[in-house]
């Protein structure tokens, strides 16, 4: 599990080192699903099989929550987790994580036809159920009740899913590679070229998909476009910064979260005072580092005059992670 991680998400496999150990095995399991089904559309030949693929790990989850999970490593492992998290924290510990979890499968079933969206807005909806989702997942697996750390959370998770976005343009703009069918041969995948930077963006700087399509990274307005959206993405990090100074120092985040009075965001035992936020963040702060990988590529981004091409990872991202966990910055 951890060579898939290291080798398909090195930055969540740098990240889990900083996370509480009782909460290792459930991000490990939570972040090789994510690579599993972000890769979803380039694996398989058709959309009718990503839906089945989709019914199977739907029904492996509920499966595993049952306690009957199937023998592949993703669900042993998370239901490992889930055995864990029950003997640490009760039985009712875990209805977070199960609501959390099928509501992040069916955003990605959603999104399995590579649609673009229509506007910023769109994108960070999509952002908020899948990779803020995710950090809900891992707060949760600690566990920590807390809206302040869901709102952090909330704001990154909305960076890392634009910055997602912002990564596959070189891949899903290219002709898809040919898949390996069960026999071991090669079959054409019938995946489309597919470019999902919002479409009012597009609109905007007078971008056309056919132009990137064609001509990559020369296309006219995608520089412009890219910027447009990256800004949005260091935003939410500008925010989290803020909120994190604030709540250290006392004070409250300074704006209202928009999701404090759904369901899930409603704690039993929310903290009373500054010092129990104070304990909350220093608990949960490896959750967090999540905006330190995705500033990490907003400056790789901006340094290659915002062409997704010219990206190249940081090797000071292990370095990064190491000083924010340590001075408890972002």
């Amino acid at each position: 599990m951890l060579k898939i991680l290291r080798h398909g998400d090195y930055e969540a496999y740098l990240i889990r080192h900083f996370l509480p150990p009782p909460a290792q095995d459930a991000y490990d399991a939570l972040r090789t699903l994510n690579l599993e089904l972000s890769r979803m559309p380039e694996a398989v030949s058709n959309p009718t099989l990503g839906r089945m693929r989709m019914q199977f790990w739907r029904d492996a989850i509920s499966n595993t929550f049952d306690g009957r999970p199937p023998r592949e490593p993703i669900s042993v492992l998370l239901h490992r987790s889930i055995t864990k998290l029950k003997e640490r924290a009760g039985p009712g510990s875990v209805g977070s994580l199960k609501f959390w979890l099928l509501r992040f499968l069916s955003t990605r079933e959603q999104h399995l036809d590579n649609r673009p969206f229509a506007n910023l807005n769109a994108l960070e909806e999509y952002a908020e159920n899948t990779y803020a989702t995710l950090m809900y997942l891992t707060l949760a697996s600690i566990p920590i009740q807390s809206v302040h750390m869901d709102h952090l959370s909330s704001h990154i998770g909305k960076a890392c899913g634009i910055v997602a976005i912002l990564r596959s343009i070189p891949v899903l703009t290219m002709p898809p590679r040919p898949v390996e069918n069960p026999s071991g041969s090669l079959v054409g995948s019938s995946r489309p070229p597919a470019l999902l930077l919002p479409l009012d963006v597009m609109a905007k700087v007078g971008l056309k998909e056919e132009d990137v399509f064609r001509q990559g990274p020369h296309a006219e307005g995608l520089q412009d476009a890219v910027y447009q959206v990256a800004t949005r993405a260091n935003d939410h990090l500008i925010t989290v910064r803020e909120m994190l100074k604030n709540l250290q120092s006392g004070q409250g985040p300074g704006h209202n979260y928009e999701h404090q009075h759904e369901a899930e965001h409603v704690h039993t035992s929310p903290a009373q005072d500054t010092q129990d936020i104070v304990v909350e963040i220093r608990r949960g702060f490896g959750v967090l580092l999540e905006a330190i990988t995705a500033h990490s590529y907003l400056k790789s981004l901006e340094g290659s005059n915002f062409d997704p091409w010219r990206v190249k990872r940081s090797w000071r991202l292990p370095w990064s992670l190491w000083k924010a966990a340590k001075r408890r910055e972002l």
